[in-house]
C-alpha cells in the first residue's frame, strides 16, 4: 500500500476515534478531553513513523528505482533473485524481463526484507506473485565457511519478508555450473526437479522436455559420450549440493525454521570462475583432476522452465487493500458505536425508572420531597417530548433508542398528583400581566396532538376559576409552540389546540361562543429562548385572557357593563 493510503488510513482511524469519544460513549468532560488528546497523540505518532520508516525504505531501494519494477498488472512471475546473482544481469542493470518472468536484482540479505516491503506497498498486486530464487555459483566461492555463512543470511532475509508478503513467500534454488571438458561445446542443458513431480526433466534448446534416462539413451555416437560425461557430472554436483545447500536450508538451525525448496534447477553452461573454487573442490576430491576454468561473457541463461512450477495466488490492488482496511475499521466502528448507544439507552431506561420509583414510593407528606421527585419527572418529560420532536442525539440512535416508550409513564406520573395548599404546578403564571392565565400544553395535550387528553379536566378547572363570562369582556385563547417543526405545521396546530380550550370551556360553563376569540401564532411569539429545553417548553402553551370590548359577550337581558363594573370584574378576576 502506497504512504498515501496509510496516511489515510490513519487519519480515518483518528476521525472513528474521535467521533466515539465525543459522539457516542457515555465519559465524562476531562475524560473525553484527555482521550482525544491521546489519539490525536497517537496519530501524530504513526503519521511521523510511517513518514520515517517511508523515507528509509526509499533510500534502500534508491539504486532499483520504480523503473525497474514490473507494472501492477503484469501477469508472470515476479522473482527476487539472490545469492550469487551478479552474473545473471548485465553491468549497470537491475532487473531482467521475459515473457513469463520479471527478475529483479537483490543487493544483500538485509536488502531482500525492503525490497519485499516495497513491493507491498507500491505493488500490492503481485505480492502473491513474488517468489525468491537462490542463484548458487560454487565457482564463485573458494570457502566452504563464507558460503555457507552466506546461505545462512538468506535464509534469514527470507524469513524476514513474511510481514510484507503475508508468508514465507516460495523459495526455490537454481544452480549454474561448468560442464566437463568433454561438453563444452554443447549447448547448454538444464536438470529440473519440481516437488510434487517424480525424477529429473532435462531441457536442451530444440529438443524440449526429457527424463533423464531418455535423455542419456541417444542414438548419437558422439552426444551419447557427451551426455554420459555430463549425467556423471550431474551426479557429482547432485551429491555436492546435497550436502552444501539441501542440509543447510532443510533443517531447521536455531531460530531459523526450514525452508521447504519449492523447485530446483541446475543449468550446464561455461562459467566464468575463481581460481581452487569449491566445485574445483569437489571434483579434485573424486577424481584428483579439477576442471578447468571457462572463460564466458554477457548474463547466464534463466531458469524459465522453473517458472511454471511456482505456486501462484491472486493478487488484490493497493485500492482494493485501502477498501478493506477502510471496511474494517467502519465496521469495528459501527459495532463499537452500537455498544456505546445501547450503554447509553440503559443508562436513559436506568435514571428515569429511578425517578419513577422515587416518585411513587413518596406518599406526598411532607410535600417539598414529592414536588422535588414531579419536578424532576417534569424535567425527564420535557427532554423526552423534545427529543422526539427534534430527534434524540446521535449517541442515542442506531435503531437502539427507547425514549418514546417511556414517555407515557412519565407524563401518567407527572399528572396523577398535585399538592394540596397550592395551584397544580403545571399552571405557569406570569406576574406582570395578572389577567394572563398560561397552560402547559403538555399537560393538556400529547405530543404533536391538538385533542385534550383525558385528565386535563382538572388543569383546566383549576386554572379559570377567575374566567368568568361577563358582557363587555372578551375572552381571548391563544396557542403558542416553540421552534421546533416548520411554520406550516406549528401555526395550525397552536390554532387547533386554542380551538380545544374554547371548546371546553364553551361546551363545560354554557357560555356563548360570541364571548371567545381564538387565535394561533405558532412559535412567532416565544416568552423564553428555544435554544434550551427548558425555554422551548415555556413557549410550548395556551394563553387565556379578558379584553375589555363593549359589544362583546352580550347575554340574554343585560346590558353591557359600566366602566366602574368592569373595574370591579377585572379586580375580582385578579383575586
Amino acid at each position: 500500500m502506497r504512504d498515501t493510503y496509510r496516511s489515510l488510513l490513519t487519519a480515518l482511524s483518528a476521525v472513528l476515534a474521535l467521533w466515539l469519544i465525543l459522539g457516542f460513549w457515555p465519559l465524562s468532560v476531562t475524560s473525553r478531553v484527555a482521550l482525544s488528546l491521546l489519539v490525536i497523540l497517537v496519530c501524530g505518532m504513526v503519521l511521523w513513523r510511517q513518514r520515517r520508516d517511508a523515507r528509509s525504505l526509499a533510500a534502500a531501494v534508491r539504486d532499483l528505482g520504480d523503473n525497474s519494477l514490473p507494472p501492477e498488472d503484469f501477469q508472470g512471475a515476479v522473482i527476487l533473485a539472490c545469492g550469487d546473482n551478479t552474473a545473471l544481469f548485465a553491468p549497470g542493470t537491475f532487473f531482467r524481463e521475459t515473457r513469463q518472468g520479471w527478475y529483479l536484482w537483490v543487493k544483500d540479505a538485509e536488502h531482500l526484507p525492503k525490497l519485499a516491503q516495497h513491493l507491498s506497498q507500491v505493488r500490492p498486486a503481485l505480492v502473491s506473485q513474488i517468489s525468491v530464487l537462490l542463484a548458487v555459483l560454487p565457482e564463485k566461492h573458494t570457502s566452504v565457511d563464507d558460503f555457507a555463512q552466506q546461505l545462512r543470511g538468506w535464509q534469514r532475509g527470507v524469513m524476514q519478508c513474511r510481514p510484507a508478503t503475508g508468508s514465507i513467500p516460495p523459495v526455490w534454488t537454481a544452480t549454474w555450473v561448468s560442464p566437463s571438458a568433454a561438453s563444452h561445446d554443447a549447448e547448454p542443458v538444464w536438470f529440473t526437479t519440481v516437488s510434487h513431480r517424480t525424477g529429473i526433466q532435462v531441457y536442451q534448446p530444440g529438443q524440449g522436455n526429457l527424463s533423464l534416462p531418455e535423455w542419456t539413451r541417444d542414438n548419437d555416437a558422439g552426444k551419447r559420450l557427451s551426455r554420459l560425461s555430463q549425467g556423471l557430472w550431474l551426479d557429482s554436483l547432485l551429491s555436492w549440493q546435497a550436502s552444501t545447500i539441501n542440509t543447510l536450508l532443510q533443517v531447521r538451525h536455531g531460530e531459523l525454521p526450514a525452508l521447504k525448496l519449492c523447485a530446483q534447477g541446475i543449468c550446464m553452461t561455461p562459467v566464468r570462475g575463481l581460481a581452487n573454487n569449491l566445485w574445483q573442490q569437489h571434483i579434485a576430491s573424486l577424481t584428483t583432476l579439477p576442471p578447468d576454468i571457462a572463460a564466458t561473457e554477457g548474463p547466464l541463461p534463466l531458469p524459465e522452465l522453473l517458472l511454471s512450477a511456482l505456486p501462484r495466488r491472486r493478487g488484490v490492488s493497493r485500492r482494493m487493500v485501502f477498501w478493506r482496511y477502510a471496511g474494517l475499521m467502519s465496521g469495528i466502528f459501527l459495532a463499537l458505536a452500537m455498544l456505546a448507544s445501547w450503554v447509553n439507552n440503559q443508562r436513559l431506561i436506568r435514571n428515569v425508572g429511578d425517578h419513577l420509583a422515587l416518585y411513587h414510593h413518596l406518599i406526598g407528606q411532607p410535600v417539598a420531597p414529592k414536588l422535588r421527585a414531579q419536578q424532576r419527572l417534569r424535567a425527564d418529560a420535557v427532554l423526552l417530548d423534545d427529543w422526539q420532536r427534534r430527534g434524540e442525539p446521535v449517541r442515542y440512535r442506531l435503531g437502539l433508542y427507547q425514549g418514546l416508550r417511556l414517555i407515557p409513564p412519565v407524563e401518567a406520573a407527572v399528572n396523577d398528583w398535585a399538592p394540596p395548599p397550592s395551584p397544580a404546578p403545571v399552571i405557569k403564571t406570569i406576574s406582570q400581566d395578572p389577567k394572563i392565565v398560561r397552560l402547559d400544553s403538555m399537560s393538556l395535550f400529547d405530543s404533536g396532538k391538538a385533542a385534550l387528553k383525558e385528565g386535563s379536566t382538572k388543569v383546566l378547572v383549576n386554572a379559570l376559576v377567575g374566567i368568568k363570562a361577563r358582557p363587555g369582556w372578551l375572552i381571548v385563547i391563544s396557542g403558542h409552540t416553540d421552534n421546533t417543526g416548520s411554520v406550516q405545521l406549528n401555526q395550525p396546530l397552536s390554532l387547533q389546540r386554542a380551538e380545544a380550550v374554547r371548546n371546553w370551556m364553551r361546551d363545560t360553563g354554557d357560555v356563548p361562543e360570541s364571548c371567545f376569540a381564538v387565535q394561533g401564532f405558532g412559535d412567532s411569539r416565544p416568552i423564553a429562548s428555544n435554544d434550551t429545553p427548558d425555554g422551548r417548553a415555556q413557549n410550548r402553551r395556551v394563553e387565556i385572557s379578558l379584553v375589555p370590548q363593549a359589544d362583546a359577550c352580550r347575554l340574554p337581558d343585560t346590558k353591557p357593563a359600566s366602566p366602574d363594573e368592569s373595574d370591579v370584574s377585572t379586580q375580582e378576576m385578579e383575586k
